[in-house]
């Protein structure tokens, strides 16, 4: 008897560490046409830099991590750092976040993509923008 449940007590604990990790989904994109003029009373907007946002695919999960993959051009022909603070997430509540911290050293006029979290929330991302991208 005791044999029996050994197996069946490893097969439970699995499962239920495999629900504890969600996996991330892309969330469907909306078109870059779309005006969105949610209030900005902080005037809230990324730190001055040389990067562009070429393009950015929005991903999120069940708990509400909000993560995204993005594109990015150092306009500039010298060496920059992209910084956390360059980037800015628009959410549906309109609220402005910047990711989570993080640093990203760039040539000059090169593109690289990098995968970033902007932390959890009930809201999803609409739109996100550098400073250049304004």
């Amino acid at each position: 008897m005791i044999k029996a449940l050994i197996p069946l007590l490893a097969i439970s604990s699995f499962a239920s560490l495999a629900e504890g990790t969600e996996a991330l989904t892309v969330d469907r994109s909306l078109s870059n046409q779309l005006h969105l003029s949610f209030p900005n009373d902080r005037n809230i907007k990324p730190k001055e830099s040389d990067f562009k946002i070429i393009n950015y695919v929005l991903m999120s999960n069940e708990q509400g991590e909000r993560w995204s993959v993005i594109t990015l051009t150092n306009t500039s022909s010298g060496n920059r750092m992209l910084e956390h603070h360059h980037l800015m997430a628009l959410f549906a509540d309109g609220q402005r976040r910047s990711p989570l911290e993080y640093k990203l050293h760039f040539e000059g006029n090169e593109t690289q993509s990098i995968t970033v979290s902007f932390g959890e929330s009930k809201f999803p991302i609409l739109n996100l923008y550098s400073s250049q991208d304004l």
